[in-house]
């Protein structure tokens, strides 16, 4: 049986999951899979690529600080990722890259099937406007959400994501400073990577109302200083991103052997070693 030969590309990459996730995948569906994590920064992922697919790669995921880069190593993208602006699937068609983004999908299927959320019309704050944030927008759009206000440190990425978005009158970019005068949010998405690099900016716990749900796109210890802050302001819910991670994996999966694998075990599997999770992907 022929062996396919996948990878996961990011900085750092050491506390990957997606490694024994996609393992997993290949056993319940019968598919032999060998799927390493490489590490590579903005400078060398083009040569880490390229050295991948000298050793027969055919398809990998992309993960922080990579994923707007890779959109300009492929040849074609998906129009969820042109959208997003942002990669974090690669598919290899004979010579050459094309690039999907599934993070979006993923969200949304983790938040409205795993954790029974009603999106549509929802009040929504995203924090940051880098890969992560541009990954999700355009899904969250189109499952329905209400108003999107999207803060970053640095206002031009968010004035950039809400032009990427094309919804003036529905998609806004404000100031943290900001945040106290924004009132109440039915959602709010933590899609920065503050907690990995120094601490998570202050948030007024006013933006928190009883059925709100605060997401963090991370996991593991990088997911605790937002969770943390959701549940102290009275978040109806506050997830972190081990579901998302299953469920683009999947999606990416299915991209890449087409078949898509159940993820109610990978996800339950993930959960009994909460306490060991670092974020890695």
């Amino acid at each position: 049986m022929t062996e396919s030969h996948h990878a996961v590309f990011g900085h750092p990459i050491t506390h990957s999951l997606s490694p024994r996730i996609h393992t997993r995948f290949g056993h319940q569906t019968g598919i032999v899979i060998h799927f390493e994590a490489i590490d590579a920064t903005p400078e060398t992922f083009a040569t880490a690529l390229d050295a991948f697919v000298a050793g027969g790669g055919t398809g990998a995921s992309v993960t922080l600080p990579l994923k707007e880069l890779a959109l300009t190593l492929c040849a074609d993208a998906s129009d969820r990722a042109r959208r997003a602006g942002a990669v974090n699937t690669l598919v290899r068609e004979g010579d050459r890259w094309l690039g999907d983004n599934t993070d979006g999908i993923g969200l949304v299927r983790d938040l409205t099937g795993r954790h029974g959320l009603d999106l549509r019309q929802r009040r929504t704050l995203l924090l940051g406007a880098g890969g992560a944030a541009r990954g999700i927008a355009p899904a969250l759009i189109d499952a329905g959400i209400g108003e999107m206000f999207i803060v970053n440190r640095s206002s031009d990425r968010a004035d950039a994501l809400v032009d990427t978005l094309g919804q003036p009158k529905r998609v806004h970019s404000r100031y943290f400073e900001d945040l106290p005068a924004l009132g109440e949010f039915d959602l709010v998405v933590n899609a920065t990577s503050a907690a990995r690099s120094g601490g998570l900016p202050t948030l007024p716990t006013s933006l928190v109302g009883a059925r709100t749900a605060c997401v963090d796109l991370s996991y593991g210890e990088v997911a605790i200083p937002f969770l943390a802050w959701a549940r102290a302001a009275g978040a109806h819910h506050a997830i972190d991103g081990v579901g998302m991670l299953v469920e683009q994996a999947a999606e990416a999966f299915k991209l890449w052997h087409g078949v898509r694998p159940h993820t109610d075990e990978a996800y339950a599997a993930l959960r009994e070693r909460d306490v060991l999770l670092v974020t890695g992907d």
